[in-house]
């Protein structure tokens, strides 16, 4: 049940708005730039995190959901924020409010995709100042308050 959890919601809801919570992570090269994934379904870009499956704890999901969009096999270094303002609108019709626990991650295993998958297009490192399009104004609010948080620990 936990694996199709949200799509069994939306058989029942449809497009109507749900919320739903999410996890993602903050990791960061040598050079203090951010990883974020091009995704497939809105050809924008945002961290790499997705929705938890029904039992899942949030930081189960954002090791989980790290894995799955870069590759990578992360450990949580620490929690920094929960974000809950905000909507997104899938181009399937879909919308949802989430509420997103953002974690500081350090990679410990696995290595970047290199190839597109069913979820992210492609990776990248990105500085916080030179962003490219984001998937939506929660994911500019985590990327501004994480530059805030590393500039504070310089």
């Amino acid at each position: 049940m936990a694996k199709d959890y949200i799509s069994m919601i939306r058989g029942l809801v449809g497009h109507t708005p749900i919320i739903l919570n999410t996890a993602g992570g903050i990791l960061l090269n040598n050079q203090g730039q951010v990883l974020l994934n091009l995704r497939t379904d809105t050809h924008n870009w945002s961290l790499p995190g997705g929705y938890l499956e029904y039992g899942e704890t949030y930081a189960q999901a954002c090791v989980r959901e790290f894995k799955e969009d870069s590759g990578l096999d992360v450990e949580i270094v620490n929690f920094m924020k929960i974000f809950d303002k905000g909507e997104t609108r899938y181009p399937n019709g879909d919308v949802v409010q989430t509420i997103n626990a953002l974690y500081h991650v350090k990679p410990v295993g696995g290595q970047l995709l290199s190839a597109e998958t069913d979820e992210t297009v492609r990776l990248d490192y990105f500085d916080f100042d030179n962003l490219p399009p984001l998937l939506n104004q929660q994911t500019a609010d985590m990327l501004a308050y994480a530059a805030d948080y590393f500039n504070s620990k310089k």
